[in-house]
């Protein structure tokens, strides 16, 4: 009787809608963490049997075959936004694979790109660390694999929100809105850090709840990073 009560006075407190919205968003997590899996199986398994010490020539192969994945995961995101505010968007798994069908070319290419860069830094990282210029150079290379990284990942954010735009376009605004909202891309790699060693110490955590909302906030930084350009693209469509 007293767990009925307290079960009541709840509903009494959220509304139906705010009821529906939490189901939503759980189911729409705990989705996009199993299909993220399931596309990005080659990294995964990796980082989960071998060292990345060793690997990482197996691992620097398959990190851009986990692109198309992180796209289609931003198109679930954008989905859900869609259906929340208006009515009418793809379901978690109907926009994951489209996110994939229509993304994965680019966001293959994307993550190629960034990963080549991020490896030719690293090198010469473990070239220099010795030599009397670390002082300067390591943490110049270190920021500018960073910056690799912000750019990727407004890269393919921006692929998920407007999967025909040009590459070279995408990288552009993406380096250029990246650095001028450096605030934004700082929490979204924060975000990522902490995602990372969430997974180092217990992957099963990592990869069945928090990955989907650490990347739900690097999505929606990155979306507010990108607003000049989407809002410009969305008049253009109109006046089309």
């Amino acid at each position: 009787m007293q767990k009925s009560g307290i079960l009541a006075k709840l509903n009494g407190l959220v509304s139906h809608e705010a009821w529906a919205s939490l189901i939503g968003m759980v189911y729409l997590g705990l989705t996009v963490n199993l299909l993220l899996v399931v596309s990005c199986l080659p990294l995964v398994a990796l980082l989960v049997t071998t060292d990345p010490l060793y690997s990482w020539p197996l691992l620097a192969l398959a990190v851009p075959l986990a692109a198309p994945g992180l796209t289609a995961a931003f198109r679930a995101f954008r989905e859900h936004g869609t259906s929340v505010r208006a009515g009418g968007g793809l379901g978690p798994i109907r926009a994951f694979v489209a996110g994939l069908r229509e993304t994965w070319w680019r966001a293959l290419v994307i993550g190629a790109m960034v990963t080549a860069v991020i490896v030719v830094l690293l090198v010469d990282v473990r070239m220099l660390s010795n030599t009397a210029a670390a002082v300067v150079t390591v943490p110049l290379l270190a920021v500018l694999a960073l910056l690799a990284v912000a750019v990727g990942l407004v890269s393919l954010v921006a692929v998920a929100e407007v999967p025909t735009a040009r590459l070279r376009d995408v990288l552009r605004a993406s380096l250029y809105l990246g650095l001028r909202r450096w605030y934004l891309t700082a929490v979204s790699l924060a975000v990522l850090a902490v995602q990372i060693a969430v997974f180092a110490t217990a992957p099963a955590l990592g990869l069945g709840l928090t990955a989907s909302a650490a990347l739900y906030l690097a999505w929606t930084n990155s979306r507010v990073t990108l607003r000049p350009v989407l809002e410009l693209d969305e008049k253009a469509t109109a006046q089309a």
